[in-house]
């Protein structure tokens, strides 16, 4: 693929779509990233269905998804200070490691028949605080492995695609194997695959990185990148946005048992379909964002993408039928993928690269950290005024974000086409 190709139009549609496995250490990653989020979106719903079968409780589902994130909300702009800091790579096998030990501990206490509701908080907590430094340093590490810039874009569209594949795939696996075999299962596989990126880690050619001595302190570096963020508009502006949309309407996630067994009267193969379906619209956005020639026009698609986001999730509040529930959440799916990779993209682009960790720290917290609090209130919410009507209420609040959003969309575009140029 030559580097022109793209400008010139000479690629076909998957190559355009593809562009960015030409770079070897991309492909790596790719590959034991695809086989691991399988695992981990199969423990996600074996989690989540295990809570509820040992305590039928909403709020109960709504706290262990606050235990698991919190940390994010708690850790990640220091975790981006350290990956500024020290070897990405390097930090990434260690998370990787530590993941596939927390897996591990759920499939013994699982078959051991041990099994206790405080196990699961504990180690929710144990995962969140791992992936406060896995996430910011991931994010940022994407730029070493691509060698154009003008490939980045595809680059995270790509990585949502294979994000959603596993979402897609791994729930409707989880389901079927929750139905006959137990959720152990479903953890043990979670262990196994993260042998494959961690496999693919190690293979990588990584050129040095001269990262700088630091002689300012820790929090003097995490002042700056607070300051910074807030002072650039299309940062600040999409940092926002995205802290809303995960506050108020990622929580849907978290009820998703309730709909399936009490609202459409269904099993765990229920959960698995619903959750894929939410997958199967996120793939479908990320496929739309990686077959883009560049980030021009992003900041237009956050906001449309937030309110189909909002309205997927409205629609889906009020339904009390299995096929139409599944349509609607293919709708949030897509709303939600493009809102979260477009405002990823834009972050990436506009961002200076000696602040990228902290400011992707800031992205995982806005996307990760406010996520525990939502699961918090919607838990609460759903066990005072149902889960649907929690839902339509949430996506009401991402709407208006959106809306929000969408009057400083002028001062967005200015800097993405200052950082790249529109012949590319």
């Amino acid at each position: 693929m030559k580097e022109n190709d793209v400008s010139s139009g000479k690629l076909t549609s998957l190559d355009l779509i593809l562009r960015a496995l030409q770079y070897r250490n991309y492909r790596l990653f790719f590959g034991g990233q695809s086989i691991s989020l399988i695992g981990t979106w199969m423990q996600r719903v074996a989690v989540s269905w295990l809570v509820y079968r040992l305590t039928n409780s909403a709020f109960l589902l709504g706290l262990v998804g606050f235990a698991g994130q919190i940390p994010t909300f708690l850790i990640a702009p220091i975790a981006g200070v350290v990956a500024d800091r020290y070897n990405q790579h390097r930090i990434l096998v260690i998370t990787q490691t530590l993941l596939l030990m927390q897996a591990l501990a759920l499939w013994f206490l699982v078959i051991t028949k041990t099994i206790e509701i405080w196990q699961i908080i504990t180690l929710a907590m144990f995962m969140g605080f791992v992936n406060s430094f896995d996430m910011p340093t991931r994010q940022s590490f994407v730029v070493h492995m691509i060698e154009d810039r003008a490939d980045l874009g595809n680059a995270i569209a790509l990585n949502s695609t294979m994000v959603n594949i596993a979402r897609l795939v791994g729930p409707s696996l989880a389901g079927i194997l929750v139905a006959a075999a137990g959720e152990g299962i479903c953890f043990l596989i979670n262990a196994v695959s993260f042998l494959a990126v961690i496999a693919s880690l190690l293979a990588m050619r990584i050129t040095p990185v001269k990262i700088e001595a630091k002689k300012s302190h820790v929090l003097r570096e995490l002042e700056e990148g607070f300051i910074y963020s807030l002072r650039t508009p299309p940062i600040r502006n999409t940092i926002l946005l995205l802290a809303l949309v995960s506050l108020m309407g990622m929580p849907y996630m978290v009820l998703m048992p309730v709909f399936a067994r009490d609202i459409l009267h269904g099993g765990p193969h229920t959960l698995g379909f619903l959750m894929a379906a939410s997958g199967l619209g996120a793939l479908m956005g990320a496929l739309y964002l990686a077959s883009r020639k560049s980030g021009h026009g992003l900041e237009k698609a956050v906001p449309i993408a937030a309110v189909t986001f909002g309205v997927g999730l409205i629609t889906f509040g009020l339904s009390r039928v299995y096929v139409l529930s599944l349509i609607f959440l293919v709708v949030a799916g897509l709303g939600m993928m493009v809102q979260m990779a477009s405002s990823n993209t834009i972050l990436q682009v506009v961002v200076d690269d000696d602040k990228r960790a902290r400011v992707m720290s800031f992205y995982t917290m806005a996307f990760m950290g406010m996520a525990p609090f939502g699961n918090l209130l919607a838990g609460a919410m759903a066990a005072a005024i149902g889960a649907p009507i929690t839902t339509m209420i949430c996506g009401a609040c991402c709407i208006l974000g959106a809306l929000f959003y969408a009057g400083n969309i002028p001062v967005i575009k200015k800097s993405v086409d200052v950082q790249i140029p529109l012949t590319q």
